[in-house]
Protein backbone atom coordinates (compact mmCIF):
# COMPACT_ATOMS: atom_id res chain seq x y z
CA UNK A 1 0.00 0.00 0.00
CA UNK A 2 1.25 3.39 -1.03
CA UNK A 3 -0.42 6.58 0.34
CA UNK A 4 1.16 10.30 -0.60
CA UNK A 5 0.47 12.09 3.13
CA UNK A 6 -1.95 11.17 5.74
CA UNK A 7 -4.40 13.16 4.18
CA UNK A 8 -4.54 11.12 0.47
CA UNK A 9 -6.70 7.84 -0.42
CA UNK A 10 -4.51 4.82 -0.11
CA UNK A 11 -2.96 3.54 -3.48
CA UNK A 12 -1.93 -0.45 -4.28
CA UNK A 13 1.41 -0.49 -6.31
CA UNK A 14 3.71 -3.84 -6.50
CA UNK A 15 6.36 -3.38 -4.14
CA UNK A 16 10.03 -4.45 -3.58
CA UNK A 17 10.46 -5.26 0.24
CA UNK A 18 13.64 -4.98 1.87
CA UNK A 19 15.02 -5.88 5.36
CA UNK A 20 17.32 -3.76 7.28
CA UNK A 21 19.88 -5.85 9.51
CA UNK A 22 22.59 -4.78 12.17
CA UNK A 23 25.56 -6.74 12.57
CA UNK A 24 24.01 -9.96 13.88
CA UNK A 25 21.55 -9.96 11.56
CA UNK A 26 18.43 -8.13 13.58
CA UNK A 27 16.09 -6.68 11.87
CA UNK A 28 15.94 -2.89 12.54
CA UNK A 29 14.32 -1.42 9.81
CA UNK A 30 12.26 -1.93 6.31
CA UNK A 31 12.91 -1.11 2.87
CA UNK A 32 10.22 -0.39 0.22
CA UNK A 33 10.73 0.59 -3.51
CA UNK A 34 7.30 0.73 -5.15
CA UNK A 35 6.96 -0.39 -8.89
CA UNK A 36 5.57 0.10 -12.62
CA UNK A 37 3.41 -2.80 -12.66
CA UNK A 38 3.74 -1.98 -16.25
CA UNK A 39 7.14 -1.10 -17.06
CA UNK A 40 11.00 -2.40 -15.52
CA UNK A 41 11.33 0.79 -13.54
CA UNK A 42 10.09 2.38 -10.14
CA UNK A 43 6.39 3.57 -9.71
CA UNK A 44 5.47 7.07 -11.23
CA UNK A 45 4.82 8.31 -7.74
CA UNK A 46 5.71 10.68 -5.86
CA UNK A 47 8.29 9.32 -3.47
CA UNK A 48 8.69 5.98 -4.89
CA UNK A 49 11.36 4.99 -2.63
CA UNK A 50 10.88 4.86 1.42
CA UNK A 51 12.91 3.55 4.69
CA UNK A 52 12.06 3.25 8.28
CA UNK A 53 13.46 1.71 11.26
CA UNK A 54 17.10 2.07 12.98
CA UNK A 55 18.46 2.71 9.54
CA UNK A 56 22.06 4.04 10.25
CA UNK A 57 24.96 1.67 10.22
CA UNK A 58 22.72 -0.66 9.53
CA UNK A 59 21.95 -1.90 5.68
CA UNK A 60 19.84 -4.54 3.55
CA UNK A 61 22.25 -7.69 2.92
CA UNK A 62 22.71 -9.71 0.43
CA UNK A 63 25.15 -12.56 1.27
CA UNK A 64 26.80 -13.43 4.82
CA UNK A 65 29.54 -10.84 5.74
CA UNK A 66 33.04 -12.17 5.32
CA UNK A 67 36.76 -11.09 4.96
CA UNK A 68 35.70 -9.39 1.72
CA UNK A 69 32.70 -7.43 0.72
CA UNK A 70 31.08 -4.49 -1.28
CA UNK A 71 29.07 -1.48 0.14
CA UNK A 72 26.99 0.52 -1.84
CA UNK A 73 24.06 2.88 -1.56
CA UNK A 74 21.13 1.84 -3.16
CA UNK A 75 19.32 -1.85 -3.35
CA UNK A 76 19.48 -1.56 -7.16
CA UNK A 77 22.93 -0.20 -7.46
CA UNK A 78 24.29 -3.17 -5.36
CA UNK A 79 22.01 -5.64 -7.36
CA UNK A 80 23.16 -4.91 -10.68
CA UNK A 81 27.20 -5.28 -9.68
CA UNK A 82 26.12 -8.84 -7.90
CA UNK A 83 25.38 -9.83 -11.35
CA UNK A 84 28.64 -9.84 -12.26
CA UNK A 85 29.92 -10.66 -8.95
CA UNK A 86 27.54 -13.18 -7.38
CA UNK A 87 29.74 -14.86 -4.73
CA UNK A 88 30.79 -11.52 -3.21
CA UNK A 89 29.16 -10.49 -0.30
CA UNK A 90 27.32 -7.06 -0.19
CA UNK A 91 25.18 -4.55 1.28
CA UNK A 92 22.99 -1.54 0.32
CA UNK A 93 23.04 1.22 3.07
CA UNK A 94 20.06 3.13 1.30
CA UNK A 95 21.86 6.58 1.47
CA UNK A 96 25.04 8.18 0.62
CA UNK A 97 24.66 9.39 4.40
CA UNK A 98 24.35 6.12 5.85
CA UNK A 99 26.92 4.10 3.39
CA UNK A 100 29.20 6.96 4.66
CA UNK A 101 28.50 5.14 8.41
CA UNK A 102 28.00 1.67 7.55
CA UNK A 103 29.06 -0.36 10.63
CA UNK A 104 32.07 -2.93 9.70
CA UNK A 105 31.76 -6.58 10.52
CA UNK A 106 35.23 -7.63 12.96
CA UNK A 107 35.89 -10.06 9.74
CA UNK A 108 36.45 -7.70 7.37
CA UNK A 109 39.58 -6.43 5.82
CA UNK A 110 38.89 -5.67 2.42
CA UNK A 111 35.82 -2.94 1.64
CA UNK A 112 34.89 -2.80 -1.77
CA UNK A 113 32.80 0.78 -1.79
CA UNK A 114 30.38 0.87 -4.92
CA UNK A 115 29.72 4.76 -5.24
CA UNK A 116 27.24 6.52 -6.86
CA UNK A 117 29.06 9.15 -9.82
CA UNK A 118 27.72 12.11 -8.15
CA UNK A 119 28.88 14.69 -5.29
CA UNK A 120 27.25 12.79 -2.71
CA UNK A 121 28.74 9.73 -3.62
CA UNK A 122 32.14 11.10 -3.44
CA UNK A 123 31.48 12.41 -0.09
CA UNK A 124 30.36 8.85 1.11
CA UNK A 125 33.62 7.35 -0.62
CA UNK A 126 35.91 9.99 1.06
CA UNK A 127 34.57 9.08 4.49
CA UNK A 128 34.06 5.62 3.92
CA UNK A 129 37.67 4.87 3.04
CA UNK A 130 39.12 7.05 6.32
CA UNK A 131 36.79 5.12 8.19
CA UNK A 132 37.97 2.11 6.51
CA UNK A 133 41.69 2.87 6.92
CA UNK A 134 41.42 3.74 10.29
CA UNK A 135 40.16 0.18 11.11
CA UNK A 136 42.74 -1.92 9.41
CA UNK A 137 40.38 -2.56 6.18
CA UNK A 138 41.63 -1.92 2.58
CA UNK A 139 39.20 0.25 0.26
CA UNK A 140 39.04 -0.10 -2.69
CA UNK A 141 37.14 2.23 -4.72
CA UNK A 142 34.56 0.74 -7.72
CA UNK A 143 33.19 3.55 -9.92
CA UNK A 144 30.72 3.36 -12.63
CA UNK A 145 30.66 4.39 -15.96
CA UNK A 146 27.42 7.10 -15.68
CA UNK A 147 25.72 7.71 -12.66
CA UNK A 148 25.88 4.07 -11.28
CA UNK A 149 25.81 0.58 -11.82
CA UNK A 150 21.82 0.15 -12.04
CA UNK A 151 22.16 2.75 -15.17
CA UNK A 152 25.20 0.97 -16.50
CA UNK A 153 23.67 -2.36 -16.33
CA UNK A 154 20.44 -1.03 -18.07
CA UNK A 155 22.23 1.40 -20.43
CA UNK A 156 25.53 -0.36 -21.32
CA UNK A 157 24.50 -3.79 -21.16
CA UNK A 158 25.71 -7.04 -18.99
CA UNK A 159 29.11 -7.12 -21.30
CA UNK A 160 30.23 -3.99 -20.14
CA UNK A 161 29.01 -4.34 -16.29
CA UNK A 162 31.58 -7.41 -16.38
CA UNK A 163 34.35 -6.00 -17.93
CA UNK A 164 34.11 -2.99 -15.49
CA UNK A 165 34.03 -4.49 -12.65
CA UNK A 166 36.77 -6.92 -13.87
CA UNK A 167 38.78 -4.13 -14.35
CA UNK A 168 38.19 -2.59 -10.84
CA UNK A 169 38.32 -5.48 -8.73
CA UNK A 170 41.28 -7.27 -7.43
CA UNK A 171 42.59 -9.64 -9.19
CA UNK A 172 42.26 -12.77 -6.54
CA UNK A 173 38.63 -11.46 -6.03
CA UNK A 174 38.01 -11.77 -9.53
CA UNK A 175 39.12 -15.24 -9.57
CA UNK A 176 37.36 -15.92 -6.43
CA UNK A 177 33.84 -13.83 -6.80
CA UNK A 178 32.72 -14.23 -10.42
CA UNK A 179 32.19 -16.86 -12.86
CA UNK A 180 34.27 -15.66 -15.46
CA UNK A 181 38.32 -17.87 -13.91
CA UNK A 182 38.36 -20.65 -15.99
Amino acid sequence: YYRPDEHSPTETWPAMIAAVTDLDGRITGAHRTWLDPRRRDKAPIDTPRRAMGDLLGNAVRFGIDSEVMAAGEGIETVLSLRQVLPDMPMLAALSAAHLAAVLFPDTLRRLYIVRDNDPAGDGARDSLIERANAAGIEAIVISPSLGDFNEDLRSLGLDALRMEARLQVAPQDVARFTALAA
